[in-house]
């Protein structure tokens, strides 16, 4: 398994040490580099780059986090143009796909910036120029495989001459990638182009005069792009989204998990009526979910729960639902044999069943919220898992509340391995679970804005003096309205969380997305409309932060897909 992920800095010691694992492999891969070319590639990442250049650098990690595979690219805004510095993979991961893996992401990330077209140079295979067989055949391998993504060298044109009093390497190929958009490169832009690359990349060795040459050679409108045959066995090029988009991974499997009696409102009519309002509010961008291992669970969550659930789940069997009626005293030595009589061991409440497919529908959502956790590490601004069963109300060793599996505490425990999280939590009801599984914590920052726990289920927890215990003293907040507040209220309230986020200095933020705060919803009380809620998008995305939004609540299905559609547009309005 290889993960792409996009390091913005070297803030935490984990991206530190994927840096250097970066810079060495690029090392060995680019011995002829001049000295420094890569070293100082951690401070170019904290600082930025020169004017009108955003250094990126991707790593491809295996599934023990090893640096298998790395690329170094350059953002030039305002020509449009993405360009490839470097690419390579580790000794012993050629092969392996780790290469293709990392240019498709450099083309997702060029489309997601919005650039016009990925840049990158690739020494020639022309007999006349290069006469040592194997370095020839070694290019032209090089040209197939950029040829796999429609990448073609500029051809025509000085790009390639050598610059006069340079004996350095054989001068290269200029090969482009339109990045599926259109089928030309038009002439101004492309000399528009490689200025900015023969000035910024090449400005100590290229005199202007050489510059002026090359620009004028460019004389085709549009420019002409050489054919170069693909690979007899390639597999096409994964066509791209038009442009930036929200990275969406739905639980595709969330209604099988349908408790059909009367009052039970965690429905998977929910998703479909978000997924009908969504596309026309937020440019999408649709990712399956990929399956991890229950150790991703266990990491927030008792091993006796998530034994007890896949049990529980497998003996009811299809078609049945079980509720938890007697709550002993938890003696640990003395449980109830019966599967279903031993949920209030595990079990908060009445009202959430043990059904053959609730363990199904929970583990996949589970994978939902992972694989778009690992859409924000890999360097994506705003990624939503739109999930059912909910989560925030599954403690460490409990379910409830129409939740088995916390899936933005899981994915908040993933993203803290990589910096400090913060999970806000906007759901009518407190998250009772994220708040106990963080309670101890300094790394993940827990906020809930919530009706007062007096009158609004869980009851028992989410009161203001409940702020952390231990190393977590002071790291959880809990911000409880009256049963009438109004969206002012709610308002004040958010500004308070958006200071204490902005005082912790978090690297990532999930939000754990309940629209149960409108108007009409049978379990909350408040009033909030489309305005409403895209007032608070917007707000949240003033804090500039990579966003992880997990679903929760929200069950008036007349308003619920307009209501999330304008969340997310006030979201999106704040992202490129």
């Amino acid at each position: 398994m290889i993960r792409i992920r996009r390091i913005a800095d070297d803030a935490a010691r984990i991206d530190r040490d994927a840096i250097e694992a970066a810079v060495k492999l690029l090392r060995a891969a680019f011995p002829a580099a001049r000295a420094g070319e890569f070293e100082t590639l951690a401070p170019l990442l904290r600082r930025g780059g020169p004017e009108h250049v955003r250094p990126f650098l991707l790593v491809a990690e295996n599934g023990m986090g090893r640096v298998r595979g790395a690329a170094i690219l350059w953002h030039m805004p305002d020509v449009g143009v993405l360009w490839l510095d470097y690419i390579a993979g580790a000794e012993g991961a050629r092969g392996a796909g780790v290469g293709g893996a990392l240019y498709q992401r450099a083309r997702e990330l060029a489309t997601g910036l919005n650039a016009s077209v990925l840049l990158c140079e690739c020494l020639p295979d022309d007999p006349k120029v290069v006469t040592d067989p194997a370095l020839r055949a070694a290019n032209a391998r090089r040209l197939r495989f950029y040829a796999q993504f429609g990448a073609r060298p500029l051809a025509g044109t000085d790009y390639e001459l050598p610059i006069p009093g340079e004996t350095g390497p054989m001068p290269p190929l200029l090969v482009v990638d339109l990045l599926d958009r259109r089928d030309a490169w038009p002439r101004e832009e492309a000399r528009a182009a490689i200025r900015a690359v023969l000035t910024r990349k090449y400005g100590r060795v290229c005199s202007p005069g050489y510059i002026e040459r090359v620009i004028e050679s460019v004389r085709d409108d549009p420019v002409r792009l050489r054919e170069v045959p693909r690979p007899a066995r390639a597999l096409p090029a994964p066509r791209l989204s038009p442009g930036p988009a929200m990275t969406l991974v739905v639980n595709d499997r969330h209604d099988i998990h349908h408790v059909r009696e009367r009052g039970y409102v965690e429905a998977p009519v929910r998703v479909r009526e978000i997924l009908e309002h969504l596309p026309r509010a937020v440019p999408l961008r649709n990712l399956p979910a990929r399956a991890f291992s229950d150790g991703a669970i266990t990491a927030v969550h008792d091993r006796s729960l998530v034994s007890y659930l896949r049990a529980a789940c497998a003996e009811v069997g299809e078609g049945r639902a079980v509720y938890p009626y007697v709550f002993p005293i938890r003696n640990a030595t003395r449980p109830p044999k019966d599967l279903a009589l031993r949920a209030g061991y595990f079990c908060i409440d009445t009202f959430t069943p043990i059904t053959g497919n609730a363990w199904k529908a929970a583990r996949h959502a589970v994978d939902c919220a992972l694989t778009a956790a690992e859409a924000v590490l890999a360097g994506e601004r705003l990624a939503y898992a739109l999930v059912r069963p909910p989560g925030h109300h599954a403690e460490r060793r409990a379910f409830g509340g129409f939740c088995y599996f916390n899936n933005a505490a899981i994915a908040a425990e993933l993203l803290s391995r990589f910096g400090r999280c913060v999970v806000l939590d906007i759901d009518y009801h407190h998250g009772n679970g994220t708040q106990d599984i963080f309670y101890a914590r300094a790394d993940v920052l827990t906020i809930s804005i919530h009706g007062d726990p007096a009158i609004a289920y869980p009851y028992f927890s989410g009161f203001r003096d409940e702020r952390g215990e231990g190393g977590g003293a002071g790291f959880n907040l809990n911000l409880p309205l009256p049963e009438a507040a109004t969206p002012a209220q709610f308002a004040e309230a958010l500004e308070t969380a958006c200071r204490r986020i902005l005082r912790y200095d978090p690297r990532f933020l999930v939000i754990a997305a309940g629209f149960d705060t409108a108007a009409g919803d049978p379990t909350g009380s408040w009033r909030h409309r489309a305005a409403d809620f895209h007032r608070i998008g917007a707000r949240l995305a003033a804090l500039n932060l990579p966003t992880l939004v997990v679903q929760e609540g929200g069950y008036r299905t007349r308003t619920l897909g307009a209501n999330a559609a304008a969340f997310f547009a006030g979201l999106w309005s704040g992202r490129s």
